[in-house]
């Protein structure tokens, strides 16, 4: 399956077979204690199947979220979790099965990221995460892109061991929408009273039942209701229109409904206080009377915080890549004709 330049090397380094990625996973029985691998000729990757059996990584990525029905899985669509493992599986031939991709949580369809995390494991320790990193971005459309590749805890989990995530939402206040902005924005018409949209947001922050704005679909008895929100921001800059919010966890659809409520706030069609009284009635009706659901191409995910314990990867493990500069190569042609033009500038 991968062709490799003949190396000279010591006993007991030998080239990893097909079946690191497509067959069945290696055990310290069938697999010499160090083993070397190329990926897509580019990579080499090392493995010690006495001290760990598998590595973690962990995937910074920003997408456009536009023409994907969301971040998960789905037959038939286009998601941005099946760009990706597509690559990944390009790159590292690992089966989906193997790769145990998984992310922060999900984003619904037209909901863009700018700090979605996801994590993956191999059976083998790249030795170079740049190389990785180039190769993804080189296969993944430009509407996704990998910021960051980096290993991590073997405890770590991107949805399980996320502390926060914050979210933006944003808005164009005017009677003529921006068409530059009209993918990436709400356009609003009305004129809103932004201090009374502030006053109302901070009803949202600390603990509460959140009930009443998830989406009447969702299953709340598998997610428990009541979260913290740590900040709500709202803040407007000319037309622009920005809500800012962190927590401990969002329900489905929770962060466009309190988005919804906070408009009609604005429009003063409402009072600050509406907000307590949907949050204490935790009936999804009651805010479905009064406000609708923003639209999710406003919608952001910034960024997602873990405990730092986690972040810290096991001894050996290769270095964060945040992308390589492409540098510049100067030829002796170049450099020729560029002295010649300072000779001749100098008579």
């Amino acid at each position: 399956m991968f062709k490799s330049r003949a190396m000279k090397l010591s006993s007991p380094l030998h080239f990893v077979d097909k079946n690191l990625f497509g067959g069945a996973p290696m055990t310290a029985a069938t697999a010499p204690q160090l083993k070397w691998i190329h990926v897509r000729r580019m990579a080499r990757c090392r493995v010690s199947m006495e001290s760990q059996s598998t590595w973690k990584w962990r995937l910074l990525i920003a997408y456009d979220g536009s023409k994907y029905s969301g971040w998960q899985l789905q037959p038939g669509t286009l998601t941005v979790q099946h760009m990706i493992e597509d690559a990944l599986g390009k790159v590292t031939r690992c089966s989906r099965e193997q790769l145990q991709l998984a992310a922060s949580g999900r984003t619904d369809a037209g909901v863009h990221a700018w700090g979605q995390v996801a994590h993956f494991v191999t059976f083998h320790c790249f030795e170079d995460l740049e190389i990785l990193h180039a190769s993804l971005n080189g296969i993944l459309p430009h509407d996704v892109r990998i910021r960051e590749v980096s290993a991590v805890h073997p405890d770590f989990h991107a949805r399980f061991s996320a502390q926060r995530k914050t979210y933006k939402y944003k808005a164009y206040v005017a009677p003529v929408m921006e068409p530059f902005q009209r993918s990436y924005a709400y356009h609003i018409r009305h004129q809103l009273n932004i201090n009374a949209m502030q006053a109302a947001a901070l009803y949202f922050v600390g603990e509460h039942d959140f009930s009443a704005f998830a989406n009447a679909s969702n299953d709340l008895s598998l997610r428990p209701p009541v979260r913290e929100i740590v900040q709500f921001n709202v803040v407007a800059t000319g037309p622009q229109l920005e809500f800012e919010v962190e927590g401990t966890g969002f329900l489905y659809r929770q962060v466009r409904n309190m988005v919804g409520l906070l408009i009609e706030v604005g429009k003063e069609v409402i009072p600050p206080s509406a907000v307590q009284s949907v949050l204490e009635s935790q009936d999804r009706t009651k805010l479905a009377r009064i406000a609708r659901s923003a639209p999710p191409n406003g919608l952001y995910l910034m960024s997602v915080l873990y405990d730092e314990s986690l972040l810290v990867p096991a001894a050996g493990a290769p270095k964060t890549s945040y992308g390589r500069w492409q540098q510049s190569t100067t030829c002796s042609r170049i450099e020729k004709g560029w002295a010649a033009a300072t000779d001749i500038a100098a008579v």
